[in-house]
C-alpha cells in the first residue's frame, strides 16, 4: 500500500453540500462531511499531483483530507443537488480535486480506457441526487454516474432522486444501511 495510506476496515463516508441531519449513529471510521463548512479551492488543472508531488495535491486546504478518505471508503453516500445534469459545485469540486488517488498511467478496465487508481479500495455507493429535475436530466445523471462509477471504482452504484424536504430522513435511511452490512 502507498507511503500515507492506512488500510481501514469498513470504512464509510458521507460527503454532503447539504446540511447533515442530527443524530448520525458515531462509529470507528465512519465519516461525515459537510462539503459547505471546508475550504476545498478548484482544481488547476497543473496535474502536480501527477508530476510535482504524485498522490498529493499541490493546493493545501481541506481537499487534502478528504480525498483520502474517499478512496479508503468502501461504502460511499455522496448527497449532492443536482445542476444541468451533473454534480453541483460543492461536490464536482470536491470530487475533481481527488484526482491524486489516480495516476497518470492508463489501463484497460471493463473493455475501456481508464486511470490506474493508487490505494483505491473497490466500493459501493448511493448517490442521492436532490433538487427540481426533470426527467432528462435525471437520465443526463445517471448515466454521469455510470461513467464515473469504473474511475472511482464503485462495485456497485445506486442513484436516488429525492426532493429536497425529503433529504434529511433519506439521508439519515442510508446512513442507518450501513450498520445491518
Amino acid at each position: 500500500m502507498e507511503r500515507g495510506f492506512v488500510e481501514y476496515e469498513n470504512m464509510r463516508l458521507l460527503l454532503s453540500d447539504a446540511p447533515l441531519p442530527a443524530g448520525l449513529p458515531i462509529r470507528k471510521n465512519w465519516h461525515y462531511l459537510d462539503l459547505n463548512q471546508l475550504r476545498i479551492a478548484n482544481c488547476r488543472g497543473c496535474f502536480g499531483c501527477w508530476v510535482k508531488t504524485p498522490g498529493r495535491c499541490v493546493i493545501r486546504d481541506d481537499a487534502v483530507s478528504v480525498y483520502p478518505l474517499i478512496a479508503r471508503s468502501s461504502d460511499l453516500i455522496y448527497v449532492s443537488r443536482i445542476f444541468c445534469g451533473s454534480y453541483d459545485v460543492p461536490m464536482k469540486t470536491m470530487l475533481e480535486r481527488s484526482i491524486p488517488v489516480q495516476q497518470a498511467f492508463i489501463r484497460l478496465y471493463h473493455g475501456e480506457t481508464h486511470h490506474m487508481q493508487r490505494a483505491v479500495v473497490e466500493k459501493d455507493a448511493v448517490i442521492l441526487a436532490y433538487g427540481d429535475t426533470g426527467v432528462e436530466e435525471q437520465a443526463i445523471f445517471r448515466e454521469l454516474v455510470a461513467r464515473n462509477a469504473h474511475n472511482m471504482l464503485f462495485r456497485s452504484w445506486r442513484v436516488r432522486f429525492i426532493g429536497e424536504e425529503e433529504l434529511s430522513s433519506a439521508i439519515t435511511e442510508e446512513v442507518h444501511k450501513w450498520e445491518g452490512s
